[in-house]
């Protein structure tokens, strides 16, 4: 049966697993989904190892929201490096999902940012597992998770 890891921190406002959670049971069945809540975004890399090496996880979604403020912005980047190298020395697919407490002017509109950007990151998790070709027919297409997506620039 295939594993896929959630990995998400207590110091988020909005409960992105949940919305991940429902979209991967609604998506595909067969999988076992291990959930793994830390304090805080530096806490994810290891969390995201762990569920890797010891739960046996053959994907991960590392879910984070870090705040508006400057430090906020450090602590998301130095996370985005953990979680790289745990990618790099498991060879396994950690797919970063965080929303920035400063991308949303309310409430109301970070926490719909939070459940499609989840959502979304979810569906992407399901096809680099299941149908990688559907990735690469959505190649170059401009893809937002979250977002409207972006429209393709033409090729000659």
């Amino acid at each position: 049966m295939t594993r896929i890891g959630i990995a998400d921190t207590s110091f988020a406002r909005y409960d992105m697993a949940r919305d991940a959670i429902d979209e991967i049971k609604q998506s595909v069945g067969g999988v076992k989904i291990v959930r793994y809540t830390v304090p805080g975004i530096k806490d994810l890399p290891v969390a995201c190892k762990k569920l890797i090496e010891e739960k046996e996880c053959e994907l991960v979604i590392a879910l984070g929201m870090p705040g508006a403020k400057p430090i906020d912005r450090s602590c998301a980047h130095e996370a985005s490096l953990g979680i790289i190298q745990a990618q790099l020395l498991t060879n396994t697919h950690i797919i970063e999902v965080f929303v920035h407490e400063d991308e949303a002017e309310t409430e109301k509109e970070l926490a719909k940012l939070a459940e499609t950007r989840a959502r979304e990151h979810a569906l992407n998790a399901v096809k680099l597992l299941f149908n990688p070709r559907q990735l690469q027919r959505e190649a170059g297409t401009g893809q937002r998770q979250g977002y409207e997506d972006a429209r393709a620039i033409k090729q000659k």
